[in-house]
């Protein structure tokens, strides 16, 4: 079981070099106008997009594409709902309750395109930023709202710890199961409540694998007499640089074309 997803694949690029804070707006915008659009001409521009974008960070396609097979369950789970749920006009299939149509079918296939379109350009900012990069990043941002007692740089912490622990923890599911399997435990067979009853046994070690794990960190944060922002300073001060303001611009650039096709896509 791969995740991609909050690991850090260090390489000389030019996306490794920019700013922690454009990469991270460039994600959330890339996130929103993606789920604001629904035309097949925009799913190309931002395929497109993230195709360039991906070649741009000298990172292995195979190694980026690698990490959508633990949310191939989600994917086909989400693309079901539509194509069963979605009524409409032009029926495919009709047997008993269950009615297919192609107005589902379409659905089902653009929310499973706009999945995997979230999933990979999610995992180039995490695959081309470090965790303390992303940390800074978002504390940064979120400055603002310190003046309103925000817990800022608690919150910056936790949120890159759970991103940079979610390989970890999917590492460590898939050693109990192969150690369970091991001992005789069958997780391939039986319907599909069957292997979720399986799955049962799995969360108590893992629970006590994640809570050991917290309890390192914790300690060892401490050792290093780790107190929050009080009094921190930084190795690193982060910059914004030229390359950074035309990144800016590209994105901008991006969202307002992307939004523009897929208007002209739905006329």
């Amino acid at each position: 079981m791969k995740i991609v997803i909050g690991q850090y694949y260090p390489t000389e690029s030019i996306l490794h070099n920019l700013d922690a804070r454009t990469k991270l707006c460039a994600t959330v915008l890339f996130i929103v106008t993606l789920v604001m659009v629904n035309s097949w001409i925009a799913y190309g521009v931002a395929f497109f997009a993230l195709s360039t974008v991906i070649a741009m960070s000298k990172v292995p396609p195979v190694f980026m594409l690698r990490g959508l097979r633990a949310m191939m369950f989600i994917l086909a789970f989400s693309a079901a709902l539509n194509i069963f749920l979605i009524p409409g006009e032009n029926i495919l299939l009709e047997f008993w309750i269950i009615s297919i149509s192609a107005e589902g079918v379409s659905q089902g296939v653009r929310i499973a395109i706009r999945l995997i379109l979230l999933i990979v350009g999610s995992t180039v900012m995490t695959l081309t930023t470090t965790p303390i990069q992303l940390a800074d990043a978002i504390e940064s941002i979120l400055q603002p709202f310190k003046k309103i007692g925000m817990p800022v740089h608690e919150i910056a912490m936790m949120m890159t710890i759970a991103l940079r622990f979610i390989p970890t923890l999917m590492e460590e599911v898939d050693k109990i199961m192969k150690a369970q399997m091991a001992r005789g435990a069958d997780f391939d067979t039986g319907g599909l409540i069957k292997k979720a009853k399986s799955l049962v046994p799995l969360l108590v070690p893992l629970f006590v694998s994640a809570f050991r794990r917290a309890d390192e960190l914790a300690q060892a944060m401490d050792a290093r007499c780790y107190r929050g922002d009080v009094n921190r300073t930084k190795m690193k001060i982060m910059k914004y640089s030229v390359s950074d303001f035309w990144a800016a611009i590209a994105v901008v650039v991006y969202a307002v074309t992307l939004i523009f096709v897929d208007r002209l896509g739905i006329l």
